[in-house]
């Protein structure tokens, strides 16, 4: 008998409170929102689906994305029995105000986006509920209590932290244990390797990886800035940029000939990378198509080795621009005010 794609697929645990999901997620954010224009509510809702039936069951999202519609399409695509297969993650924190992105992790608004994604998706608790963003007016301690609060009352089972510095994620697991911290991070994007992911190693804290893929770049190289519309926010992306294009094409190009070698794509030779990281690193790469959502449940079967790893990661030192420009906030400028000073102050 051959293998299913559910059992291609296959299941880990992530971090060490209990919390089990697809050893691939899918990210929903460019369904709705910041990759151009909205994509079809039903053709996106097969696309869940699909992955669903095909043992994809981590979902990503989050309340900024939209804002609101790709809660509202998840929560759609969940009906008729479909919640109780699925890992669901979503995110509160961040809003945008004309065109300025406003992070808040106030108490009082942390329980009313809570309540509000609950709504919005449908469902009586969230599995995994992660801080989007932080508020470097507050310390980590205030939000986190609130989320704590939350798991207590039932409304969430499990808590996170998305673009945190390892001396946040500490602060933050002290207070409540976590078991997500969520990052960028690709054979390009290496900023959090130095710190960040050895802390959540120490801790026990599972690392789920967005932009496994850099944005696009390792799946169609500099031909991805091509099909980009005029409201992508990619097009401010420092590695995106002309100056950078060019050099970091060629560099795509050495990549696409080690997938070529092993009959693989580059984007499946990518997500191969990010799988061979560890047993607690789960990928959650967004698509809006059927067709490149089998392609990266394909990248499991892929297999590296120590001399092709370190190949890939000769490549990588060399990949010119950052992955944000300095107006994105990440874990790199985000400290938060003592416990202490704080109520001081207050």
């Amino acid at each position: 008998m051959g293998t299913t794609e559910s059992e291609a697929v296959g299941r880990m645990k992530l971090g060490s409170e209990g919390l089990e999901v697809s050893t691939q997620g899918l990210g929903c954010m460019s369904m709705s929102s910041f990759y151009g224009h909205p994509k079809p509510e039903h053709e996106m809702i097969e696309v869940i689906r699909h992955a669903i039936n095909s043992g994809v069951t981590f979902l990503d999202t989050s309340d900024v994305y939209g804002p609101h519609t790709n809660e509202i399409l998840i929560g759609k695509a969940l009906k008729g029995g479909m919640r109780e297969k699925v890992e669901l993650a979503t995110k509160c924190g961040v809003n945008f105000e004309n065109g300025k992105m406003n992070i808040v992790g106030d108490p009082t608004y942390i329980r009313a986006c809570c309540e509000g994604s609950l709504k919005r998706l449908g469902v009586d608790y969230i599995d995994l509920y992660y801080l989007h963003r932080i508020d470097t007016t507050r310390p980590i301690e205030v939000a986190v209590g609130e989320l704590k609060k939350l798991v207590e009352e039932g409304k969430i089972k499990y808590i996170g932290l998305s673009e945190a510095s390892a001396s946040t994620i500490r602060r933050a697991h002290a207070v409540h244990p976590l078991t997500a911290v969520q990052l960028e991070w690709s054979m390009w994007i290496r900023d959090a390797e130095e710190d960040v992911i050895p802390t959540c190693r120490e801790l026990g804290i599972g690392i789920v990886v967005y932009s496994p893929l850099a944005k696009g770049f390792l799946s169609s190289g500099a031909k991805v800035v091509d099909y980009m519309s005029e409201t992508d926010f990619r097009k401010s992306i420092p590695m995106f940029q002309p100056e950078n294009l060019e050099h970091n094409h060629k560099l795509f190009e050495r990549v696409k000939d080690m997938a070529t070698r092993k009959g693989c794509t580059t984007s499946q030779l990518a997500l191969a990378w990010v799988h061979h990281q560890g047993s607690n690193v789960c990928p959650i790469p967004g698509t809006t198509q059927i067709h490149n959502l089998e392609q990266n449940i394909g990248a499991l079967a892929v297999k590296l080795t120590a001399e092709e790893m370190a190949e890939l990661d000769e490549i990588a030192s060399l990949v010119k621009g950052d992955r944000y420009g300095p107006e994105m906030a990440t874990w790199r400028h985000e400290e938060t005010p003592s416990l202490s000073s704080w109520k001081v102050d207050a």
